[in-house]
């Protein structure tokens, strides 16, 4: 297991802080026993790992993305369901421990080197915890020190992200000079190469949210941005210590299932172990009826997964009434091994059993196994083990691709070493080339803003191989495409009702949808009531069509839903904080 899963028991060597900005801090204990050793150091410095990205973040992380069919319209888009009163996160204990350690971190007798190390760390992750604040409320107040009770700054104003963000790559470039270790086998910790693959990640979401954001007037702000994003990129490539996945027929599937971290795609991850008990709940998420929020894709996002020849499959306009067995074949590998598609088995009770998508579960027919793991043992409770990617290699080759088409310096070899790589490790056929013409479907259904061919692939890409690590959201902010959301929630297309179907061509029946009363039922198959006078499920031809999922319940994109509302508590103790826009 990682060591970074032990913080918690380190946490007495650090400040017992306040958690709001504006609450009373709390005395410390004696910190001679922390800053007068290396092992002080480092024992405190494990505290910082909270800041990351937790699994259930990430794991859940796309449950608002706009491709995803779940049982029901997040509270953050319904009206009178979500605000100020309901909203969280402006929290800042995280950082006053961050600040303490950096005040303190002066023992003569540490030598330079190891304190800079660790002040490297410590700076590290101040940069990722206003990373996030910066992405979730806008402007908020820059504080690099503990404040007393008297602080002015207790009661301050909020600071431009202009200001934040140029202080976050400050501490990021700090942290790339000085944290010493390069290469760590547990894929748990730290390192340079982590520091820089951060930058290029927050630097591309800040370079292309001011790009697109253009009420901010930042516009002018965005390249020297995106110049960081690409510069940071090459470092962590440079390096050689990171490669994509390739070592198996499912190469992509088996980042998600496996419970080793030492891959070399892996460029951080949350590790668990069994035999001590620290589990997940990955499978009980993604395959119960009851607990979770039942996720599947739509039919829009499916559409875009390239044929194995690398023509697009909505050339063909065939594609519109293909049924899921027809339009599954002959494409991009990854889809089979991002949804229950012919061939997906699971172990149940020691026997493998072909296993198609559930209705129980799923609304679209598109159900996700890309965290899955086969057995069904898995599917109650906490019991998984698989290592969760905090970053993968690829979203690093994916961030510099970005970068460089929005720069318009994307060249032949650049595409080859990055979307022509992940394009091969997926199966896909003659990829090696940028793209000279521009993806109708893919422009007019998602990215009608981008008329480039090259941008529009790189964004087809990072949708595809960040599926379900919570990346959508964020994407769907920084380019300013909060309009998707009002697209509808649809899934595969049934050719008439009352037809039994066979979803994995296993010669076994699996579904059939009806209206009214189901026609003589067949054992072992699912009856799914597609009636529109129900509400919930229905095909969009009334007795043929795409399965439609609350089409009665349409969610209204409304432009504060770029930032969240500071709560209202905080405002209350605070009134120079100042709301954000529309909340």
């Amino acid at each position: 297991m990682s060591k970074v899963n032990y913080f918690c028991i380190f946490l007495f060597l650090c400040c017992i802080s306040c958690s709001e900005l504006d609450q009373d801090p709390v005395s410390t204990v004696s910190s001679e026993a922390v800053f007068n050793s290396e092992k002080g150091l480092e024992l405190y410095a494990k505290s910082f790992y909270q800041i990351l990205p937790t699994t259930n973040e990430i794991l859940r992380g796309d449950n608002m993305a706009d491709f995803i069919v779940r049982k029901d319209v997040p509270n953050f888009f319904r009206p009178g369901a979500f605000g100020p009163k309901q909203s969280s996160g402006w929290t800042w204990g995280q950082l006053r421990n961050v600040n303490y350690f950096l005040e303190h971190n002066i023992s003569k007798q540490i030598d330079l080197e190891t304190k800079n190390h660790y002040n490297g760390i410590a700076r590290f992750f101040r940069a990722l915890f206003y990373f996030e604040k910066v992405k979730r409320f806008g402007d908020v107040p820059w504080i690099n020190k503990t404040l007393d009770v008297d602080d002015p700054l207790l009661y301050g104003t909020r600071d431009s992200r202009v200001v934040v963000i140029d202080s976050v790559m400050k501490d990021l470039d700090y942290a790339f000079t000085h944290i010493r270790t390069s290469k760590d086998a547990t894929k748990t910790l730290i390192t340079k190469e982590v520091a820089a693959a951060f930058k290029a990640r927050i630097a591309l979401f800040e370079g292309t949210y001011r790009k697109y954001h253009t009420e901010l007037n930042l516009t002018a702000t965005a390249d020297q941005l995106l110049h960081q994003a690409v510069k940071a990129s090459e470092l962590v490539i440079e390096s050689g210590v990171y490669n994509l996945n390739t070592k198996s027929d499912k190469p992509y599937r088996d980042l998600f299932i496996s419970n080793q971290p030492t891959n070399e795609e892996f460029v951080l991850v949350n590790a668990y172990d069994k035999e001590l008990g620290v589990l997940h709940d990955a499978n009980w998420y993604y395959t119960s009826a009851s607990y979770g929020d039942r996720i599947s894709f739509t039919r829009s996002f499916m559409n875009t997964f390239l044929n194995r020849d690398g023509t697009t499959f909505t050339a063909n306009q065939t594609y519109k009434t293909k049924s899921f067995v027809e339009e599954i074949e002959n494409r991009d590998g990854r889809l089979a091994q991002l949804i229950r598609t012919k061939g997906y088995q699971r172990n149940v009770g020691g026997n493998l059993t072909l296993t198609p998508p559930v209705f129980s579960y799923t609304y679209s027919g598109y159900q996700p196994i890309k965290w899955v793991k086969d057995d069904v043992f898995y599917d109650s409770g906490r019991n998984n083990d698989n290592v969760v990617p905090v970053m993968r290699y690829a979203e690093v080759l994916l961030n510099y691709a970005e970068a460089l088409a929005e720069l318009n310096l994307m060249s032949e070899e650049h595409w080859q070493h990055t979307i022509g790589k992940l394009r091969a490790r997926a199966g896909i056929q003659n990829s090696e080339r940028k793209p000279q013409v521009v993806d109708t479907y893919l422009q007019t259904t998602f990215y009608t803003q981008v008329s480039d061919p090259i941008l529009l692939e790189v964004r087809r890409e990072r949708a595809i191989e960040l599926a379900l690590e919570g990346f959508r959201f964020d994407d769907v902010v920084r380019w300013k495409m909060g309009q998707l959301y009002e697209k509808g929630r649809n899934g595969m297309y049934v050719k008439q009702l009352d037809e039994p179907l066979d979803l994995n061509s296993d010669g076994v029946l699996d579904v059939v949808f009806y209206i009214g009363k189901p026609k003589d039922q067949i054992p072992g198959v699912q009856y799914v009531n597609v009636d529109p006078s129900k509400g919930g499920l229905r095909l969009s031809e009334t007795t043929h069509g795409e399965l439609e999922w609350l089409w009665n319940d349409p969610i209204q994109w409304e432009d504060k839903f770029y930032l969240y509302p500071i709560p209202e508590k905080d405002l209350l103790i605070n009134t120079n904080l100042k709301q954000n826009p529309g909340w």
